[in-house]
């Protein structure tokens, strides 16, 4: 208890909470579309903004959320064209944000910039400005899942269908990869590149042990992944380690109870 005395760790656990809400919802969307290489590709690709943000002297994570954007909308644009395979779409972009990023990090002026924290995450650089960041792309997620929940379900499970329903299907797409883009993004403070898009699958993939339904698998997902961060950050402060690699630990660590314990249970039952 004694840690919620200080600033940073309730930062921490607040960031904690936005995040595993913003994750929860539009990572359970990632998982039932099968969207978890492209968003492997543009969680590596917004490295190309943090490394332009360091040369330009302007806040990293700005402009990675515009670098990690436009990377969605592209990867999307070139998977649709007949030229081209999602998977090269997706390649291109994941390389060319990792090469950028490296390029200008080490043209920026001065010291080159310490960039462990963007990669593994570090829960001593979340600021008032990240958590203010992430609390408004939570609500404005939140309520657009809210206002749209029938027509993603469509899109996430039969596109075609979706439009046979009048669902205006590219524009929803849109905004979803907008949302993963800027998810990713914001949640680099507390998980890093390298790990962002564990916690867009890892609760989901728990809370799909228990559930097939999509909306009690947002809830789920959220309570499972704002377990996963809690734990991993007083393992990560206890043991002096990376938070980002924490958190993912404890998370996998908790599918692996779960998993083990449905399965003890299947076998009592049949019994």
């Amino acid at each position: 208890m004694e840690l919620l005395q200080y600033t940073f760790f309730q930062n921490a656990l607040l960031g904690s909470l936005l995040v595993s809400v913003a994750c929860g919802i539009i990572g359970t969307y990632i998982v039932a579309r099968r969207l978890v290489f492209i968003s492997g590709g543009i969680t590596h690709a917004s490295f190309g903004g943090i490394g332009l943000g360091l040369y330009l002297g302007i806040p990293p994570v700005l402009a990675a959320a515009v670098f990690a954007v436009l990377s969605a909308l592209g990867v999307k644009w070139l998977s649709q064209r007949k030229d081209m395979r999602e998977d090269s779409a997706i390649a291109i972009f994941w390389t060319l944000g990792m090469a950028l990023g490296i390029i200008f990090s080490f043209m920026a002026p001065g010291f080159t910039p310490d960039l462990s924290a963007y990669l593994f995450g570090n829960i001593l650089t979340i600021s008032d400005t990240d958590i203010a960041l992430l609390a408004l792309l939570t609500v404005v997620m939140a309520l657009f899942f809210l206002f749209f929940i029938h027509p993603i379900i469509f899109i996430s499970f039969d596109k075609d269908f979706a439009r046979t329903q009048g669902i205006h299907v590219d524009f929803l797409e849109c905004v979803l990869f907008m949302f993963i883009a800027l998810a990713i993004v914001f949640s680099l403070r507390m998980i890093g590149i390298v790990l962002a898009i564990s916690l867009l699958t890892i609760p989901q993939i728990t809370a799909n042990l228990f559930t097939w339904q999509f909306k009690k698998i947002i809830g789920l997902s959220i309570l499972i992944g704002f377990a996963g961060c809690v734990g991993g950050l007083f393992f990560s402060y206890y043991l002096n380690v990376p938070s980002g690699a924490s958190i993912i630990f404890f998370s996998i660590i908790i599918y692996a109870v779960c998993k083990v314990g449905k399965t003890i249970f299947i076998l009592l039952q049949k019994q």
